[in-house]
């Protein structure tokens, strides 16, 4: 299986991800024979069916599996030491898992919006420049994604960052800046994986798989879009917020069940300014590995006409 590369922000080098199933990805979405007859027949079974990933993720809730925590802790190097609890009654418990607030540290400058969870990170200034970030050649598409002209519509010129999380990442998102969040509008859709071996070979994903999409009026950035996407064995997306009230910046906005998942955040023309860094590496084709909590960009400040 392709091996796949990203960049640690905490030390500028270049890494490459353990991945965890890969057995199970290499078979679905290899470049074998074999992979590519059982993903023709099993792939789209699993994708459109949902009780399979409601079954796994039932089998995760089970007291039984409590005992995959420490090896997992141990293969994936995760420091317990950030965890609020210690016992877990299951493997979904853990990977539900709430962490200290000191071990994420909010940027308290309210003109720096921060990273909505902890992933790999894909930034782009103009959603219009987006095309081809996982394969040249795919083309985004914003309306697919939104599944509203209009909102497409007013967000076509803006900003888009793209947040991957592994099964080894602490999986709650939460606000990238104060504001008032609308109710999230879910939108039924497959679950295939987020992966980008799977991404490389169909970028569609983010657009065909389950997603909500919320509203958030903010003062200093304008409005933005927050997208959650669901992925293979991720049965539920849960939001923990209160719509139509003020939340605060890295306030908790929900959190995923078991399996990998995606955060997309949409920003209108003109209202943020992403890091030259996380720039640099998107053009690349690189994703940028980065904590919940640290900053990505900045509010462009209005000249006085």
């Amino acid at each position: 299986m392709q091996r796949i590369e990203y960049i640690d922000r905490r030390t500028g080098k270049r890494e490459e991800e353990k991945i965890y199933g890969r057995w199970a990805l290499s078979l679905l979405y290899g470049e074998t024979v074999f992979s590519r007859l059982f993903s023709f027949f099993f792939l789209p079974l699993l994708v459109r069916v949902p009780w399979f990933s409601r079954m796994y993720g039932l089998l995760q809730k089970n007291p039984s599996s409590q005992k995959k925590i420490a090896p997992f802790i141990a293969a994936f190097a995760i420091d317990p030491t950030e965890f609020v609890e210690k016992n877990f009654a299951s493997f979904n418990d853990f990977f539900i898992r709430k962490l200290k607030k000191e071990s994420r540290p909010i940027d308290p400058d309210p003109k720096r919006l921060v990273f909505p969870a902890d992933g790999r990170y894909l930034a782009f200034q103009n959603i219009q420049n987006s095309d081809g970030f996982y394969v040249k050649g795919q083309r985004f598409c914003l309306l697919s994604l939104l599944g509203e002209k209009a909102l497409a519509e007013r967000f076509e010129q803006g900003s888009m960052l793209v947040a991957r999380l592994c099964p080894t990442d602490y999986h709650r998102f939460h606000f990238p800046s104060k504001g008032v969040p609308k109710k999230a509008r879910p939108v039924e859709g497959l679950l295939f994986s987020v992966n980008p071996v799977a991404l490389r070979q169909r970028l569609s994903i983010l657009w065909e798989n389950k997603r909500t999409v919320t509203e958030i009026h903010t003062d200093d950035f304008g409005s933005l879009l927050y997208i959650e996407v669901g992925a293979t064995c991720v049965g539920s997306i849960h939001q923990t917020y209160l719509p139509e009230t003020t939340v605060e910046k890295g306030s908790e906005k929900g959190f995923f069940s078991f399996g990998g998942s995606c955060v997309i955040l949409l920003f209108e023309p003109g209202c943020i300014q992403f890091d030259a860094d996380l720039i640099h590496h998107s053009k690349r084709g690189l994703e940028t590995m980065a904590f919940f909590g640290s900053s990505f960009g900045a509010k462009i400040e209005k000249k006085n006409q």
